[in-house]
């Protein structure tokens, strides 16, 4: 039996798609464009092929080196996200019914209702008592930054877990630590994919944080240097749009090998 074609939703999604897609064309056709052939037409496709404004670029931005701070701040971030996180929200989770990890619950939900501006100038004299306007302290506070948000996904995902299998390992006489770390952790993988993956996207593109916390130039990730260069580039938006083209990609691929991890994990801790 043939379905009768909703019209309505295929042309929202048409111009959704088209929305979506026309911002990265401006930016593939820009980057491969001279300044002329941006004079004769804006939108048009490139007559010929300028690689040449990526290796420009690269040079007048540093880019790997700046590639390398927000891959290694990234990395970091994520796998400290990963393993902290998670024991705070278990310990939550198995312990709601007392009062004290029922209010830190709430305390931490609570968290995701006050905007960064508030408490940036707090944060920049706190990480420059503490001698953190570096990598290390930008990772530190981006894993605590989105505790937050990761304890309400987390517990969530936890309390669907049944309590039964935890007490079949404490009968065989697993630890609480071990039984975590064997039995819990691994039934914990769509959501941690889901929370890795979401962090991994914020944490690499994030910008407001880096501009505040790193006083060190060798030290600027991707965000931070094409804001620092932008500058050079108002003359010349080929340059520009060729870097922010080379900062994007690596996350583009990310997300498209990984975004049925995403789906899962959320569709997964809803099921469950």
């Amino acid at each position: 039996m043939r379905t009768k074609t909703n019209w309505t939703v295929m042309i929202l999604i048409t111009l959704g798609t088209i929305l979506i897609l026309f911002p990265l064309y401006m930016t593939i056709t820009i980057a491969l464009k001279t300044p002329e052939d941006m004079l004769a037409s804006v939108f048009g496709l490139p007559k010929d092929l300028h690689f040449e404004n990526f290796t420009n670029a690269i040079k007048m931005t540093n880019f790997f080196n700046a590639l390398g701070n927000s891959a290694m701040v990234t990395t970091a971030t994520v796998v400290l996200t990963l393993l902290t996180n998670s024991l705070v929200a278990y310990a939550i989770a198995r312990n709601m019914n007392r009062k004290f990890f029922k209010g830190l619950y709430f305390y931490f939900i609570s968290a995701m209702f006050i905007p960064f501006p508030i408490i940036m100038l707090p944060l920049v004299k706190l990480t420059a008592g503490f001698h953190m306007t570096n990598l290390v302290g930008l990772t530190i506070l981006h894993t605590v930054y989105a505790l937050a948000f990761n304890v309400f996904v987390y517990v969530g995902y936890i309390k669907s877990i049944p309590v039964a299998l935890e007490e079949a390992a404490r009968v065989d006489g697993t630890s609480t630590w071990g039984t975590f770390w064997r039995i819990i952790f691994p039934i914990m993988a769509p959501i941690n994919a889901t929370v890795g993956i979401l962090i991994c996207l914020s944490t690499y593109n994030d910008f407001l944080l880096p501009l505040i916390i790193i006083s060190d130039t060798n030290s600027y990730t991707l965000p931070l240097v094409q804001y620092i260069f932008q500058g050079q580039f108002n003359t010349d938006f080929n340059l520009a749009f060729a870097s922010y083209l080379m900062a994007m990609l690596p996350m583009i691929i990310i997300y498209l090998f990984a975004q049925k991890w995403i789906i899962n994990g959320i569709t997964q801790g809803a099921v469950k």
